[in-house]
């Protein structure tokens, strides 16, 4: 189940506090200007510094 619209609208990458969007297949949320990568757990958006990875390059 994708995440709630509204509930999007209120989340923010907690190191650069800018807005994140979900991945093309829901499995995480990326910050457009860190680069960094919140897994979702069971719909669940993990929103913590030690839970993220930063994006490569490769990635689309």
């Amino acid at each position: 189940m994708p995440i709630d619209p509204e509930l999007l609208e209120m989340l923010a990458c907690p190191i650069c506090k800018t807005e994140v969007r979900p991945t093309t297949d829901g499995a995480a949320l990326v910050c457009r200007s860190c680069r960094r990568r919140y897994p979702v757990v069971d719909d669940i958006p993990i929103l913590l510094v030690e839970e993220a990875t930063l994006e490569t390059e490769e990635r689309p």
